[in-house]
């Protein structure tokens, strides 16, 4: 097909094979023949290893994370004699339930046993609440004026790339925001700054919002969150009590989840021409928070994540 003038994008349609595969066949065909094609037939559904080689090269990969499929190649070449192509391998990892994705980034400086004290406090004081008790997450986010690419499902094909414009702007919001563990209802607030009077100000929409009851704010170690005048407001305002998360722990705060899902939903591959719509469709999409009640449903629950669960890469 190369040969009578078909585009590799147009090959890649055809025989539903990504162009780095064929681009790969066609210099092997140049430099080795037929013979070098007839190479790759080792990707077939057929394997040559064991199924205890197999369950041993899954002990092996569930350790040891190797960045490409030509690594794992090698390793089953010089640990059990056998030549595998890439896609060989490639299937081989999608049936022993491999898949390929990013380690997740945790912070270096988590305390464990803090954050296991912690979570025992959060439950004891969950077990507590009463009808009009209420828990939230507070939290700041500070999204900047900026085209934001992300993955998605696309053709193949350079003929079917897809683009979204870009721009060089820096202006950002500062968002101060609160969830409602109950029913995921939040308050976000746009502010010039996020300093102890933004707090104050956040502080005073909560409790014209809940007349009655116990309200627990979870919530870091900021600075504005200390401050002298917060700390009076609390004093005054009894029903108020502030629960302070270990240092390093935004992995026990749900309110980071809602960022993640707003830039999901709102900023990610979309190109706003000015800041005001950005600010504005931003802002907008806390108002109709209600319109995603399904979806955060299912994320806004506090089963969280802590490090001793999870599978340090080192």
């Amino acid at each position: 097909m190369v040969h009578f003038g078909f585009t590799f994008g147009q090959i890649s349609q055809v025989l539903l094979l990504d162009e780095v595969t064929l681009r790969r066949y066609v210099e092997k065909f140049k430099t080795k023949s037929i013979e070098g094609l007839l190479e790759c037939r080792y990707s077939g559904g057929q394997t040559r290893l064991t199924i205890i080689q197999e369950q041993a090269l899954r002990l092996f990969l569930k350790d040891n994370t190797k960045r490409t499929a030509k690594e794992i190649a090698d390793h089953i070449l010089k640990t059990y004699g056998f030549r595998f192509s890439v896609i060989g391998v490639t299937k081989l990892l999608h049936r022993l339930g491999f898949s390929y994705k990013k380690p997740k980034i945790i912070p270096g400086k988590a305390d464990i046993e803090k954050q296991a004290e912690f979570l025992k406090k959060y439950r004891e004081i969950k077990s507590k609440l009463k009808e009009n008790d209420q828990v939230y997450f507070v939290d700041s986010t500070h999204p900047t004026h900026n085209t934001r690419a992300s993955y998605g499902w696309i053709l193949k094909g350079n003929e079917n790339d897809k683009f979204v414009k870009t721009n060089s702007g820096r202006d950002r919001i500062n968002l101060n925001g609160a969830l409602n563990l109950k029913n995921h209802s939040a308050i976000v607030l746009s502010e010039k700054t996020i300093n102890k009077f933004a707090t104050i100000k956040l502080l005073n929409r909560l409790c014209r919002k809940h007349k009655t009851g116990k309200i627990h704010l979870v919530l870091d170690n900021a600075s504005h969150h200390h401050a002298k005048i917060v700390k009076l407001w609390i004093k005054k305002h009894r029903r108020f009590k502030l629960d302070f998360l270990p240092p390093y722990s935004p992995n026990l705060n749900l309110i980071e989840r809602l960022w993640r899902f707003f830039h999901q939903k709102v900023l990610w591959n979309r190109y706003f021409e000015t800041f005001d719509e950005f600010k504005k469709t931003s802002l907008k999409f806390f108002r109709n928070l209600d319109s995603y009640k399904e979806e955060l449903s299912t994320l806004m629950t506090d089963n969280f994540q802590t490090i001793p669960n999870l599978k340090l890469q080192t």
